[in-house]
């Protein structure tokens, strides 16, 4: 059994850190910099774990101080609220929300999905981050994230406690600009061969699905480009550049932004999409405005 928490201790730890340096620090507190730093070194014993690491002149957060750091924030965050609420004054403070976005995810379809969150009963500060799911996924084990939208599932491997709640699926569309879209609607699917396509990279479930599609109607369309962002991609598919896909769920907005004319819908390309989180069962209220609303609405 851990010893208790002493959360004098913590309060100097979340100045320092907050503020960047003791000096800083002590005169908030009022206190002599060898107190404030004698009080750092109990803390990092009682835990058992280093907090700060020197950066040259500068004090830097190791890992672990980062977690202890988010941790002290929503603790005299919640303190805050609750002499307020007592005071007769409540803080209508809103419920920071932190998401992390697979980066092959289609932005549209991000915020379609993040939507009913910012609209919810309870106020939410949304704070979004994009990266890769792996490094996200590891991010969410160490609860610097409250939840990973992606197109891919956490692997079972993977050595992170999460949970995959399916958030829907959907067939694909292939836009093109209008001239484009115009010369390959037809003889679909052999108009494909050799069309000009930009591609996903090779890293992305979209990428595999679609080769798989070209191979099974043996059509070998003309790869101008891969690239990994989704909206750049369609923004180099909104100048001509060549064909592209995107869920379906999010054609009406794709050719609203981007201009684009539909060559054709192929519902045998499915995408599937996830909310990742530490939670089996959602009690998160943002999460579930998420989850609820994806499989209404969205995904009907």
């Amino acid at each position: 059994m851990p010893p208790p928490l002493n959360y004098h201790h913590l309060r100097y730890f979340w100045t320092v850190a907050r503020l960047g340096s003791v000096t800083r620090a002590s005169a908030e507190l009022r206190l002599s910099q060898p107190a404030v730093s004698a009080q750092l070194r109990t803390l990092e014993r009682s835990l058992g774990e280093k907090l700060f690491t020197r950066s040259g002149r500068h004090l830097a957060l190791t890992e672990a101080g980062h977690l202890v750091y988010r941790y002290a924030d929503e603790i005299f965050r919640v303190g805050r609220e609750l002499q307020e609420t007592l005071a007769g004054r409540p803080s209508g403070s809103p419920l920071r929300f932190t998401v992390g976005v697979a980066d092959a995810m289609p932005k549209l379809l991000a915020y379609r999905l993040l939507e009913p969150a910012l609209g919810g009963a309870e106020p939410v500060r949304l704070v979004l981050r994009e990266d890769k799911p792996d490094r996200l996924l590891a991010d969410l084990a160490v609860h610097a994230l409250d939840l990973v939208l992606s197109d891919t599932p956490a692997a079972p491997t993977m050595n992170v406690r999460a949970y995959n709640h399916a958030l829907g699926e959907c067939g694909i569309t292939l836009f093109g600009a209008p001239s484009l879209a115009k010369d390959y609607r037809r003889p679909f699917p052999q108009s494909l061969d050799g069309a000009p396509f930009l591609l996903p990279t090779d890293n992305t479930t979209l990428r595999r699905s679609l080769e798989q599609w070209f191979a099974s109607h043996r059509v070998h369309p003309e790869v101008v480009a891969e690239i990994e962002d989704s909206a750049v991609l369609k923004v180099f598919g909104q100048r001509g550049v060549g064909l592209f896909a995107a869920p379906s769920v999010i054609e009406r907005e794709v050719q609203r932004q981007y201009a684009v004319h539909v060559v054709r819908r192929i519902d045998a390309v499915r995408e599937r999409f996830y909310a990742i989180s530490v939670e089996r069962k959602i009690s998160h209220p943002a999460v579930l405005a998420i989850t609820n609303a994806a499989r209404r609405d969205i995904f009907e």
